[in-house]
């Protein structure tokens, strides 16, 4: 997993607007201060000396209007008109600086790299930009608040289904036997299936469907089903069984989707929090400083509200909270969903069917182990369960993805281009 941090690394834009060979040497760092003039050839009437006004900010009292003038004024030696060349979709729909901040910085322009340009920081040359855009392109006008675009509130009941019909399923299950507790079962699963797609369809959890592969889905459900399922087969499949129904763990599965509503709330605590700090923020690497704690936080929080529920259920339906196995299972499918819902799908996608493959590889060994001369491929399972039990296997799988993970999302969702406000209506 060594190479998670190339996964979601944002490519080269192929519009229209893409540069020309002068603003590709200026993005790759190729025009130095003092190659400006050598990289642009200034006509006969252009001013030879490139640090002449070429980059010169309006005064105090200038308008918008006044750095478009500029904009017109300047001859060819103009580093700044030639990256507002690259990006010019960016530059046109862009309601404020902050958005063409995070545009930049998602295509690799650094603090470092605002420097070639005679800017203090990204911030400060996305706000150049920003007032020299074209003097025929009208101004976007700038959003009233800095936090995230209004959701409303019925995410936050919505998050609240998936537990409620959990809870039903349960409860359905303790009062029938036989066939009808199949029906039971296999209805409850539909149910809270589409009571998972309604809460992750809005509010801050919520991803675009192309953002959501469908790799990522089928590995969740595999997951989830692995908790309900995987620690009373695996004992049976060691013991030589399974020789009829073995035990469900419906206690972490239940924790597990009553903690949708914390996990919402978690997110939504974190956007608010981030974006706030990415308006008073004057640089990348400030900004990055000061997300890091409120990412750390809004997952710990999630964390401790999961161990709550978890022992809430285990009392309630008398059985084992197992909280290592459960624990790292929210942390791992939280993490997944706020990079899926960021607009980084791929490193969650590559985790979650990692850790599936895990846990399928762990069961396929017990039960391959029985076929003749392969006796020792149920070994190293067999070992971890008879030292830990066999809440061990899911624990020590989705606790290393999860790790990984956590390692990842710190690196991606403290970058100011994961908190940029996507176009369109909310």
């Amino acid at each position: 997993m060594s190479g998670l941090g190339k996964l979601d690394r944002p490519g080269t834009p192929g519009s229209s607007g893409a540069g020309d060979a002068r603003s590709q040497e200026w993005l790759a760092g190729e025009g130095t201060e003092a190659g400006v003039g050598a990289a642009e050839n200034p006509g006969p009437g252009a001013d030879a000396d490139p640090g002449s006004g070429a980059d010169a900010d309006p005064g105090p009292g200038a308008g918008p209007g006044a750095g478009r003038k500029v904009s017109a004024r300047r001859g060819g030696a103009d580093p700044v008109k030639a990256l507002m060349h690259r990006h010019r979709e960016l530059c046109e729909r862009a309601v404020d600086p902050l958005e063409i901040a995070a545009g930049l910085e998602a295509h690799g322009v650094t603090d470092r790299t605002a420097a070639r340009f005679r800017h203090r920081d990204v911030f400060s040359l996305a706000e150049e930009m920003y007032a020299r855009v074209p003097g025929d392109a009208e101004p976007a006008p700038k959003p009233v608040t800095a936090g995230p675009r209004p959701e409303g509130g019925a995410w936050a009941v919505l998050a609240l289904l998936p537990g409620t019909l959990c809870a039903a399923t349960v409860v359905g299950l303790r009062l029938t036997e036989g066939r009808p507790r199949l029906a039971v079962a296999a209805a409850g699963a539909l149910a809270v299936a589409i009571g998972l797609r309604a809460a992750l369809g809005r509010g801050p959890l919520h991803a675009p469907s192309h953002h959501t592969p469908g790799a990522t889905r089928v590995w969740t459900c595999w997951l989830l089903a692995y908790a309900l399922l995987g620690d009373g087969l695996l004992s049976a499949g060691l013991e030589g069984g399974p020789d009829g129904p073995w035990p469900l763990a419906t206690a972490p599965v239940l924790a597990l989707t009553l903690a949708c509503a914390p996990a919402a709330w978690c997110a939504r605590l974190f956007a608010v929090r981030a974006r706030r700090r990415l308006t008073a923020s004057r640089g990348l690497e400030e900004f990055a400083a000061s997300a890091k704690p409120l990412l750390l936080g809004a997952f710990t929080l999630f964390l401790c509200s999961l161990a709550a529920l978890l022992a809430l259920c285990a009392a309630l339906l008398d059985e084992n909270a197992d909280y290592p196995g459960a624990g790292t299972l929210g942390a791992l499918l939280l993490l997944a969903r706020l990079l899926t819902a960021r607009g980084f799908p791929h490193a969650p996608a590559v985790v979650l069917g990692v850790a599936a493959a895990a846990e399928a590889t762990a069961l396929a060994a017990v039960f391959a182990g029985r076929l003749p001369g392969c006796s020792f491929l149920v070994i190293p399972v067999d070992t971890v369960v008879g030292a830990w039990g066999p809440g061990a296997v899911p624990t020590l799988v989705c606790g290393a993805a999860a790790l990984s993970l956590l390692i990842h999302t710190t690196r991606t969702l403290t970058r100011a281009s994961a908190h940029a406000l996507p176009p369109g209506p909310p």
